[in-house]
């Protein structure tokens, strides 16, 4: 009985092992996934700035719509 336990015992450290090891890769994953899409907004906000700055440097932010 006690060998049928420490069998048993081993049985669910390895699957919880294995269990934190695929939760690992995934938060590993998703942090990477994280920081690529960080670095496109801070890309996107830098270039939406660029086109704000060449338009008002255009004078086309006159306040008035271009159909008027």
């Amino acid at each position: 009985m006690p060998e049928e336990r420490l069998i048993n015992i081993e049985s669910k450290i390895i699957y919880l092992e294995d269990t934190v090891q695929a939760l690992n890769t995934t938060v590993y994953q998703q942090q990477k996934q994280i920081e690529q899409l960080r670095a496109l907004c801070e890309s996107l906000v830098a270039h939406m700035q660029e086109l704000s700055a060449a338009a008002s440097e255009d004078g086309a932010d006159s306040g008035r719509p271009p159909h008027y």
